[in-house]
């Protein structure tokens, strides 16, 4: 299987999208409560739907920007609120050249074929400013090569970013859905 252009596209347009809940999920809505600078610069890659960026707009948060290289998930973001069209990069997010504060993960890593996930590292540390931040949700549960998603574990993902990022925050998320308990962690890394 290649997960490539089409084959997202192809998932968006048969309405495949059993990682869709419609609309945020609690970790991530709990972790923008509590952001305070309005300003930051935030990107959501391998954004989907972009619930995250409706709720991050609604608080008045203004440079968010989502990138997903489907074009079905971009154009259900217009349909829901055109004002929205100026925040889309239609892009492969490993083309993408940009600078920001945050970083927000949401089934992004976990939707990459495994072998993508030092590339997946090396770009997320390209795009963050200074003592920028990379936060959200990564799968803990044994990496499986049927997916996606596919798995990880704490072990993985200290080995995969501890050499360029410091470990801020990875534990089991308490607030997940149902369907994901005991399955998330939620982490904050920083940009060394």
């Amino acid at each position: 299987m290649v997960l490539n252009k089409e084959y997202w596209e192809e998932r968006y347009e048969s309405v495949t999208t059993n990682w869709d809940i419609g609309e945020i999920s609690t970790p991530l809505k709990t972790y923008i409560d509590q952001l305070k600078n309005k300003n930051s610069r935030i990107l959501i890659p391998g954004a989907g739907n972009g619930y995250e960026l409706d709720y991050l707009i609604e608080n008045g948060f203004q440079n968010v920007f989502v990138i997903d290289y489907a074009k079905h998930p971009l154009d259900a973001i217009i349909r829901r609120n055109k004002t929205l069209e100026k925040h889309l990069i239609h892009d492969d997010f490993f083309n993408h050249n940009g600078r920001y504060d945050l970083i927000l993960e949401q089934t992004f890593f976990c939707a990459l074929q495994p072998n993508l996930r030092r590339k997946y590292v090396t770009k997320m540390h390209d795009l963050l400013s200074e003592k920028g931040k990379v936060s959200g949700l990564l799968f803990n549960f044994p990496l499986t090569e049927e997916g996606p998603p596919f798995g990880g574990s704490v072990e993985e993902y200290i080995n995969l970013f501890s050499n360029t990022f410091s470990i801020k925050t990875l534990n089991l998320a308490y607030n997940s859905i149902k369907p994901r308990a005991n399955k998330e962690l939620f982490f904050t890394f920083e940009k060394k």
